[in-house]
């Protein structure tokens, strides 16, 4: 297609081009791999230092892709292509274009966002945070393409209150209308039929207070060893290097944490926000791991 009937581009990159990256292009003299043009409005999606290259060539045409969705799309698949080749975005871009993908596509988890700008889900919660997005979804679609909701017992909630009003809807039906899977839809429907609470009480646990005054649940130490036991025992499980990977894990854990008060008391003054920042990255692997495991039971991240 003809140089000039490209308009330039929405580049994720905000020092915009560079003329470096364009001039060894340039010289090269390699084949130009097609660039991707948004065909509403002529923009370049991909490939804007192909045009400035080609242009530097004293080229009049080059090799084109269209892509046909809106500019928003367009936007997005910008970054996703920028993140997997040619010259890297910085991390100022990818969080960014995060906080842009993040308000002009509410729906999307924190995960689906990281999967395109390259970044940490945390870190996309971070941003998201920061830009003070206040859509309050009920749901949100997560890289698979499924839909959860942000709050497992609003869902169940939801379902119930469905029910009371079509009781012979199918699970299909109460899991489209309240935003859940259908095994939870399953399950909330089996309760409701029993005449029990929507939502299941948690198991009995011991709880504590983070640094940041919020509280976390607990398991006893006694059950954590009743735990580890059965998941030694368990065929399926130990059969597989990376569950007996976790197991080690775990069981370390679960060794060190009676002595938290002796390794406090050890690590002296200067080293403590070292450490905090240390345990603080473990805590986020391990939140990491729970979200994943979640995911694959198609419950919502916590």
């Amino acid at each position: 297609m003809p140089l000039s009937s490209l308009r330039g581009t929405d580049s994720p990159r905000l020092t915009g081009e560079n003329d470096d990256h364009a001039l060894a292009l340039a010289e090269s003299g390699a084949l130009l791999p097609p660039v991707i043009v948004h065909r509403t409005t002529m923009r370049v999606i991909d490939g804007a230092h192909r045009v400035n290259a080609a242009k530097r060539r004293g080229e009049t045409e080059i090799a084109a892709v269209f892509f046909d969705g809106t500019e928003n799309d367009a936007f997005v698949l910008g970054v996703e292509l920028n993140i997997s080749h040619g010259l890297p975005l910085s991390l100022a871009d990818r969080k960014a274009a995060a906080a842009r993908i993040i308000f002009t596509h509410q729906h999307w988890s924190d995960r689906a966002v990281a999967a395109v700008t390259g970044l940490a889900h945390q870190t996309v919660g971070a941003v998201r945070r920061s830009t003070g997005d206040a859509a309050h979804l009920n749901d949100r679609v997560g890289r698979d393409g499924r839909s959860r909701p942000l709050d497992a017992a609003e869902g169940r909630k939801l379902a119930a209150e469905f029910l009371a009003r079509n009781p012979g809807a199918s699970l299909r039906e109460i899991a489209k209308a309240a935003g859940i899977s259908p095994g939870t839809a399953s399950n909330v429907r089996a309760r409701v039929l029993r005449g029990e609470d929507p939502l299941p009480r948690r198991r009995k646990s011991s709880t504590a207070r983070t640094g940041s005054g919020r509280v976390r649940v607990v398991m006893p130490l006694r059950e954590q060893g009743s735990t580890i036991r059965h998941l030694r025992s368990d065929p399926s499980f130990r059969s597989k290097e990376a569950a007996r990977m976790l197991l080690r894990l775990v069981e370390g854990h679960a060794t060190v944490e009676p002595e938290w008060r002796r390794i406090v008391e050890a690590v002296p003054p200067h080293l403590r926000p070292k450490v905090v920042e240390l345990a603080t990255s473990c805590l986020g692997a391990w939140q990491s791991l729970v979200d994943e495991l979640n995911a694959a039971d198609g419950k919502p991240a916590r």
